[in-house]
């Protein structure tokens, strides 16, 4: 059995190696490396499996989230609604453009963004709303969109964790996630599900108008070379790591429905184990699993990491300090927030290894520890 790992991008890259260093190669011989062809067709390629009618690469998964508040003009001290219980990136762009951050609950299954707690949240100041489709499936985008629309505010989908989840909507329309709202925005970090070798990221948008904006922003704030129309950023996607994610993104599918096996293995080997709560999946929307999250019950969630660690098992925690906690938000005037279920689920999760490169007996050996562990106490 090859060592565990939380994510195996050699395995990954040995098994497409071909494909890659030709493509790489490919970019190097055109020496274009900004820009160009493999940018174009990346973006392309991306816009027809999402659905989505514009895509714009950007650098990383953060640039995506920062342009997409930019191109929608808001203005410091304006207020953007957006769940807690998130990687910091979601909210550390908010901080950065001098917004103020309002942080709200979510559901303690999904730990999706609660629409409840997102209507309680609104105020005259709200400008923006960010759902985040944690760990590898949708936020109750229905529910959403349909606040977003009787309080005119635009919603900013963080889909850095859930590329290619499908969310349901109750008249039959199904959507790709990233693309429902406003803008939607990833992150192409080598560990996400299509992930290239560095950093990368992306921005989607059906609006005509809004695309046009994004790249401008993007690329200085320019249309024009040297024709400055507004404030804008450097902010790209180079063509190597276009070429690449280009190849995954032809085994996309594949990668999530592996990805779906190896949780569905865990899923099964979990049943019946009381102290133990598995992923649950939303009736609306597919999940990708990014992530593999368990909630513990009554078990001391150190003492496990460190028993799997002592078998050579990695684990995490995603995220262990809320963003309602965290200390860079105080001078905004923001954080401190009354949330339970977020400060409860921080304090109870853990994920497991999973990707696309899972073997059975890396599954059955990781089972069997969190099992031996939990039945010792």
């Amino acid at each position: 059995m090859r060592p565990i790992q939380m994510v195996d991008l050699k395995q990954q890259y040995l098994h497409i190696k071909d494909e890659v260093d030709t493509a790489i190669q490919s970019v190097l011989n055109s020496s274009v490396f900004i820009g160009g062809k493999a940018v174009q067709d990346f973006s392309e390629n991306l816009a027809a499996w999402t659905g989505s009618r514009h895509v714009i690469p950007c650098a990383n998964g953060t640039d995506a989230l920062q342009i997409a508040m930019m191109a929608l003009g808001l203005e410091p001290g304006d207020e953007v609604i957006t769940p807690s219980f998130t990687y910091i990136a979601t909210t550390e762009v908010v901080a950065l453009l001098r917004l103020k951050p309002v942080f709200v609950e979510v559901d303690s299954r999904t730990y999706c963004m609660d629409p409840d707690s997102l209507e309680r949240a609104i105020t005259p100041r709200t400008r923006a709303i960010v759902p985040v489709h944690l760990y590898g499936q949708s936020a109750p985008m229905e529910e959403i969109l349909a606040i977003a629309r009787r309080h005119g505010l635009p919603v900013v989908e963080d889909n850095a964790q859930a590329i290619g989840a499908r969310y349901a909507f109750s008249n039959g329309e199904v959507r790709q996630t990233g693309t429902m709202g406003t803008i939607g925005t990833t992150s192409f970090f080598p560990s996400k599900n299509l992930g290239c070798y560095g950093d990368g990221g992306a921005i989607f948008t059906q609006d005509d108008v809004l695309a046009d904006r994004i790249r401008m922003i993007a690329n200085h704030g320019q249309r024009i070379r040297y024709h400055h129309d507004i404030v804008g950023c450097n902010s790209r996607l180079d063509a190597i790591q276009a070429a690449i994610l280009d190849v995954k993104l032809k085994r996309l599918d594949a990668y999530i429905e592996a990805r779906r096996r190896a949780a569905a293995a865990y899923d099964t080997a979990f049943a019946g184990e009381e102290r133990i709560v598995t992923p649950y999946v939303s009736t609306r929307s597919t999940h990708v699993y990014h992530q593999y999250t368990l909630q513990l019950e009554g078990v001391d969630r150190d003492d496990l990491q460190q028993y799997l660690a002592d078998r050579s098992i990695p684990s995490m925690i995603y995220y262990p300090v809320p963003a309602h906690r965290q200390r860079m938000f105080t001078d905004l005037g923001a954080g401190g927030e009354d949330l339970p279920v977020t400060d409860r689920l921080t304090g109870r999760v853990v994920s497991l290894p999973i990707h696309t490169e899972m073997e059975p007996e890396q599954t059955e050996a990781i089972v069997s520890a969190v099992v031996d562990f939990i039945h010792k106490k």
